[in-house]
């Protein structure tokens, strides 16, 4: 008899895992016929940062929000920023702490004008069930819940999540499905998590422009011509890459590069900013 496995639903991989396997993330393993999250509590890293780092440039600007991340990530770009820890496992060092805690601290830090809490460092989403227990015990202490996240999630997680989540920054990689491929990533998925969390928590949106990889200008207008059919007031991102993880041999963005970006996207967004230039 051929043996039983478990098929993650979270993100559009699927990951279909024999008993004790760990999934493409790094993160999620099935354990008792089950696929649970592995990392659940283990953070590698917790800072308080300005918001405006995540970047969240129209969401309660000028205060902090205490940001806590993990390991692993459900796509593979070979220009990650944070490598270090989306790309380990758990054999990475990390600091346990239940969702009690992180609230609790969350809370002692409303003293240094802290809203809430950011996930993010990491791909926060292959952390389901964490976040959604951290984020309602949050919502009760009547604290923000941010996410920063790459958008790879399937439409019924997400759904179940999206009411106890404040603010969102969504990466949007690129606007083929041909760049997609090459991070193991869906673009449809990506549109799909953009559009159902613009009509329930305020949401921004980053594009990292990689040099000769989606810096077109067809692209980004047709990006930007997306998010405004959505709501033209929807923050835009765009982003200076600098040679990281696989990417070392690649120049960083010309920064006329992005600033040309910028005012293609003002085209069709009312709010375009730049970032790391």
């Amino acid at each position: 008899m051929s043996e039983k496995k478990a098929v993650c639903e979270i993100c559009p991989h699927h990951c279909s895992l024999s008993e004790g396997q760990t999934g493409l993330c790094r993160a999620r393993t099935s354990r008792g016929g089950s696929v649970i999250c592995s990392n659940y509590g283990r953070l590698t890293s917790i800072a308080l940062d300005p918001i405006e780092k995540k970047p969240l440039a129209m969401f309660h600007p000028g205060t902090k929000i205490l940001s806590a991340g993990s390991y692993g990530c459900n796509l593979r770009c070979p220009f990650c920023q944070n490598f270090e820890i989306s790309m380990a496992d758990s054999k990475i060092h990390t600091q346990s702490v239940p969702p009690e805690l992180l609230v609790a601290e969350a809370i002692e830090q409303k003293k240094a004008g802290s809203i809430g809490i950011a996930f993010t460092y990491n791909e926060p989403l292959i952390s389901y069930e964490y976040i959604r227990d951290c984020a309602g015990l949050a919502k009760k202490a009547g604290l923000q819940t941010v996410l920063v996240t790459n958008g790879m999630i399937c439409e019924k997680p997400l759904a179940k999540l999206l009411p106890l989540i404040d603010a969102m920054n969504i990466d949007l990689k690129g606007y083929t499905q041909t760049f997609y491929d090459k991070l193991g990533g869906s673009l449809e998925t990506v549109k799909n998590t953009i559009r159902s969390s613009a009509n329930s928590c305020h949401v921004e949106v980053t594009t990292l422009i990689i040099p000769d990889g989606n810096d077109s200008d067809d692209e980004m207008r047709e990006e930007s011509a997306f998010l405004a059919s959505i709501r033209e007031d929807i923050p835009l991102h765009i982003s200076r890459f600098f040679p990281r993880y696989h990417m070392t041999d690649k120049n960083a963005t010309p920064v006329r590069t992005v600033y040309h970006l910028r005012d293609i996207a003002a085209e069709n967004l009312k709010y375009v900013f730049t970032g790391n230039c």
